[in-house]
């Protein structure tokens, strides 16, 4: 873990509400690891506001990707942001996905839950099917950047404006029953809103599958000592024990959870 000042080399919209932000991070880029995450001081907002955690987007040749949702007061002020600006980032932090798939690997994401899946894209060892979901069009997102890794892309939004119309979950159910029919097995791997993550990992659960799990909890300190961000969580002898997203995940496997 790292407390570093970092520079911003580049900051863009990609839709109304969603940006990507570049900054230059070397130490903490070189350790980051597909799931984990970091903790960032907004400028101008030190005196009054908390650090934001933010999912890593990438992590290459000293640069930290982010990518976010203009949703609120913190978030807002970020999008003032430009080249050469300077922000305090803590990182990389808790524990991410595991890089080796037992079976076809399968990413499900909602909305920005993109972020992790993408940095864990390019590190996989195998490729798979990446099945994204959102409200409208405009939530669905790195779709190309997928694409040109050489993943195979799914979208469905809950409209119709993209993709197939309906839930991500509908698209998972296809995949997996097609994967199954080919006598193969799968894996899943998941970020997005708790609603969808709950959905995942049932099906994980009651096909035999493994299913990893980012959690996306309130995040205050980013390093588990504020429990803020607990969660019940299930050993492999079934006694339960209380877990903080932060520090023991975010991403658990979805036998462990107790929703």
């Amino acid at each position: 873990m790292v407390d570093m000042l970092c520079e911003v080399l580049g900051h863009k919209p990609l839709t109304e509400v969603y940006w990507e932000l570049d900054i230059a991070a070397p130490d903490i880029a070189e350790q980051a690891r597909p799931g984990q995450f970091v903790h960032v001081r907004v400028p101008g907002l030190e005196a009054v506001s908390l650090r934001r955690p933010f999912s890593i987007f990438g992590a290459e040749g000293g640069t930290l990707k982010i990518l976010y949702k203009n949703v609120g007061r913190g978030t807002a002020e970020m999008t003032r942001l430009s080249a050469g600006d300077r922000l305090q980032v803590i990182g990389p932090l808790g524990n991410g996905f595991p890089l080796c798939a037992e079976g076809v690997p399968v990413l499900v994401a909602g909305g920005y839950g993109v972020a992790p899946l993408f940095f864990l894209a390019g590190r996989l060892e195998r490729k798979g099917v990446v099945l994204i979901g959102g409200r409208t069009a405009a939530d669905i997102l790195a779709r190309d950047d997928f694409e040109r890794i050489g993943w195979r892309v799914q979208v469905a939004t809950q409209d119709g404006s993209l993709g197939t119309e309906g839930l991500v979950t509908d698209l998972l159910d296809k995949e997996l029953a097609g994967v199954c029919a080919e006598g193969d097995a799968a894996e899943f791997f998941a970020c997005g809103p708790e609603g969808m993550l709950r959905a995942v990992g049932e099906r994980a659960v009651a096909a035999g599958l493994r299913g990893w799990l980012s959690l996306d909890k309130r995040m205050v300190c980013g390093v588990g000592a504020c429990l803020a961000c607990v969660q019940k969580l299930r050993r492999a002898d079934g006694s339960t024990w209380i877990g903080r997203v932060c520090h023991d995940g975010p991403v658990f496997e979805a036998r462990e959870i107790v929703w």
